[in-house]
């Protein structure tokens, strides 16, 4: 399977737990672990807050599927 994220990448980068991001979403740390191992992908709105959570630009959360 193709990895459309980089939600696990950033996670490690920033030092953050899957379960903060979880908590700070309001979301299941096992609907955050699908995202960062690409089993399911975050909507949009999702991609946007992880962004400005871990002050990230939203691109860097996505893969080049070039």
């Amino acid at each position: 399977m193709k990895d459309f994220n980089r939600i696990k990448v950033v996670l490690a980068e920033k030092k953050i737990s899957n379960k903060i991001l979880a908590e700070k979403l309001q979301r299941r740390e096992e609907t955050v672990s699908r995202w960062c191992s690409n089993k399911q992908q975050p909507s949009i709105e999702e991609l946007y807050n992880i962004s400005v959570f871990l002050d990230v630009d939203i691109r860097e959360l996505l893969n080049n599927t070039k």
